[in-house]
């Protein structure tokens, strides 16, 4: 999965509009149109890569995305006082191990919420896995989240917010 489809995929299990779309890009620290973000909504087919109607979307454009996304749901966080400035994260990160992450943050699911979403969508994972999931790169217990992962986190997510 690319992230244009993840992005599409977010977009209709979470009902984000695309007024909504432009504003969590926004938030997010890039900028786009409305027409831009229907051409990155657009479904890409590895032959139409150089097609000029679809744009792209790069994970650095996906970070600030889901970035954005946080904002959006919880608003801006201050930094406190004494507190050192946050760093960029390092993109060696897999889109799809940047996405469950964030959406825990977004959404505010508990552990127990995203293994309910993925059980809702046909997935039995443990809480050992799930954390291995969460990890960060480098760490011993870091886990690769594939796509079938993300894909059944979203169907498990249009289930829930969608009916």
């Amino acid at each position: 999965m690319n992230n244009n489809d993840i992005l599409i995929r977010l977009r209709y299990a979470l009902d984000i509009k695309n007024v909504d779309m432009v504003e969590i890009f926004k938030l997010g620290g890039v900028e786009v149109t409305k027409d831009e973000v229907l051409k990155i909504l657009t479904k890409i087919n590895e032959e139409e890569e150089d097609n000029e109607d679809v744009i792209i979307c790069d994970d650095q454009m996906f970070d600030a995305f889901l970035n954005g996304f946080i904002i959006f749901k919880r608003g801006k966080q201050e930094p406190k006082p004494g507190q050192p400035e946050r760093q960029a994260p390092s993109l060696k990160e897999s889109s799809n191990n940047l996405l469950l992450k964030k959406l825990k943050i977004a959404l505010s699911l508990t552990s127990e919420d995203m293994l309910q979403i993925l059980e809702d969508a046909g997935v039995r994972i443990t809480k050992g896995e799930l954390s291995a999931l969460l990890r960060k790169v480098g760490h011993k217990n870091y886990k690769f989240c594939g796509d079938r992962y993300a894909r059944n986190f979203l169907k498990g997510l249009a289930i829930r917010f969608r009916g």
